[in-house]
Formats: structure tokens, sequence, C-alpha cells
């Protein structure tokens, strides 16, 4: 069969291939979600540049790491979002334009798991710091924190990192088996 006349379905295999757009509603909903950090984004910028003159170094630096996370949190959905919907529902095509992400054009779901392993390493590394910068009350009456919350979420993000390192070496590992067998 030809590209331009694609091999015929029977009626179950072409409701099973055609469920894949069950996904959309998902991935629209994500748009929306990405949205609300646009506005979160917004609001906290609005937020730093009305009242920085009133704000501590750590105050504007603690605020600054939130606008970080929100956009660390917004490039992952962007992620989920195109590289699933290329690589579970239906081709993008965009070969060519000027915008295509230089990491679509090898996107498959081995791919898409390690990146986004790797942008949550770095969204719980935002949160890890913005801990450690703002620790100076530790275990003081009405702190936020305490040595057990800081020893969990440390103990939390080397899970992730444990956790992405795995999935890395699994991926690698597959990857050359696959060579291995061709």
């Amino acid at each position: 069969m030809s590209a331009n006349n694609p091999p015929r379905l029977n009626l179950l295999q072409s409701l099973i291939f055609s469920s894949r757009w069950l996904q959309l509603p998902l991935y629209l909903g994500l748009i929306v979600a990405q949205g609300v950090y646009v506005f979160l984004f917004m609001k906290e910028l609005w937020h730093l540049v009305h009242g920085a003159s009133g704000f501590t170094e750590q105050s504007i630096m603690l605020l600054v790491l939130g606008l970080i996370d929100v956009v660390m949190i917004s490039n992952l959905l962007v992620m989920v979002i195109v590289g699933g919907y290329e690589t579970f529902v239906s081709r993008l095509n965009l070969q060519g334009h000027p915008d295509q992400p230089e990491w679509l054009s090898h996107v498959n779901a081995s791919v898409l798991k390690v990146k986004l392993a790797m942008a949550i390493i770095g969204i719980s590394s935002i949160h890890l710091l913005k801990t450690f910068i703002d620790i100076s009350n530790l275990g003081a009456e009405g702190s936020k924190f305490t040595e057990a919350g800081v020893m969990w979420q440390t103990i939390i993000h080397c899970v992730f990192i444990l956790s992405a390192i795995g999935i890395a070496y699994t991926d690698r590992m597959m990857g050359n088996a696959i060579v291995k067998k061709h």
C-alpha cells in the first residue's frame, strides 16, 4: 500500500484505532490549565513589580523562583500537550515550520518519558531551593517548615532523581536491545 492509500481496516480495528481521539479533550483541558498558569504568572509578576520596593532581597528571590516554577510547569505542559498529541493522537505535520520544537522531530513515548522526568526534577529542584532559602525559622513556632518536612521534601526529590535515572537507563537498555536485534 502507498502512503496515499492506507490499508482498509475492519469495523473493530477502525473503532480501536479511532479511540485515540478520546484523548483530544484531555489535551484541550491541559491547554486551559496552561492558560491558568499564564494568569498566575502575570498575577505574581504584577505583585513583584508593584511591591518590589517593600520586599527584602530574599522575598524577591522567592517570588522570582515562584515565577521560574510556573514557567517550568508550563514547559512541562507544552511537552505533554504537543509531544503526547503527536505521539498518541495524530501527526501535527510541522516539518519545515520555523517554530517547530527541535525535540519534536524525534519524539516517541520513551523520549517523552525521559523529558518529563527531567522536567519534574527541575520543578522539584526549584521547590527545594525555595525551601532552603526560606528556611530561616526552621522549627520555630508558626514556621511553615519542620525538620521532618524538609527531610521528606529532600528524600522525595532524591527519589525523583533516582526514578529519572532508572527511566533513562531502562530506555537506553531497550534502545541497545533493539539495535542488537537488527
